[in-house]
């Protein structure tokens, strides 16, 4: 079917690494997004936040979601798209993929009502997930970031707040998206007694040096990956991918969730601004409009 972009979204950690030429050669057929052109490691045409409108068939005149790259026009089977909820603004609906990928990480983390969780890194992923997890009931989330600026954005999307030297100790889960060894390092050290430590990041080709000594046998934790590409193999009997990506843009129905995004870019100007906006400590989801 016949889409014109309306919006995208720039996926800056992931895009980072791409545009860095930093995708290990192991993982350059998984890494391949649906409407990928040319090969790894760069360049490449990459991205897979868009959002658009069906100019033909069926579907026309619908907007939809679909993970293709920033381009003004392109077609796509309907299997591929993605109708967009009634109740959600379109332009917010740039944030479905990483909304996905924090419901994945939810679900791999094994967060339960009461929980006490830590989520360390709030970039645009670990917010997500810090907002959903706050919603369960009488679960304590707090929301970690060696950036202060990042209050602020707890704070809107309902979430505690705090910095690394101030993290709550004896977690029942932790979340990890800093995509740092020293992110991943606390979350050892405030994991309480067989806890699970979600590692969330995508490191790319960086090897990450990590202690595994002092207490991490001691208290039997557990380091869990969660990659966005699988569904946990506990939700694989019920849920499918359609299913999913649903849901995740359900749960983008909230006002609060115009928090992450951190600025806007025309199309047009998107080949000056991109490194720029790739390397800006301040971006959370960039939005492109068209």
């Amino acid at each position: 079917m016949p889409i014109r972009t309306l919006f995208s979204g720039i996926s800056r950690g992931t895009e980072r690494l791409v545009s860095g030429g930093h995708v290990p050669a192991s993982e350059y057929a998984s890494m391949r997004g649906p409407g990928m052109e040319g090969d790894f490691p760069f360049p490449v045409k990459y991205g897979y936040c868009n959002v658009g409108e069906v100019e033909d068939g069926p579907l026309a005149g619908r907007h939809v979601f679909s993970l293709f790259p920033h381009q003004t026009h392109f077609c796509l089977p309907a299997q591929n798209l993605t109708v967009l909820p009634a109740a959600l603004p379109v332009p917010r609906a740039v944030l479905a993929a990483n909304m996905e990928t924090a419901l994945n990480i939810l679900w791999d983390s094994g967060a339960g009502a009461g929980d006490r969780v830590a989520v360390i890194g709030a970039g645009v992923v670990g917010a997500l997930v810090g907002f959903l997890a706050a919603q369960l009931p009488g679960a304590t989330v707090q929301l970690v970031d060696i950036n202060p600026a990042r209050a602020a954005l707890a704070s809107a999307l309902g979430v505690g707040f705090a910095p690394p030297d101030d993290v709550a100790h004896d977690c029942d889960v932790v979340v990890h998206t800093s995509a740092t060894p020293a992110g991943l390092s606390l979350g050892l050290s405030v994991a309480g007694q067989n806890a699970t430590i979600v590692e969330a990041s995508w490191y790319g080709d960086k090897t990450v040096p990590l202690s595994l000594g002092g207490r991490f046998h001691s208290r039997r934790l557990r380091i869990v990956a969660s990659q966005v590409g699988h569904l946990p193999p506990a939700r694989l009997p019920r849920w499918t991918y359609a299913r999913r990506m649903a849901k995740a843009l359900d749960l983008l129905c909230d006002d609060r969730l115009d928090a992450l995004i951190s600025g806007e870019t025309a199309f047009a100007d998107l080949p000056d601004r991109y490194a720029a906006i790739l390397s800006a400590p301040d971006t959370l989801c960039h939005r492109i409009t068209y």
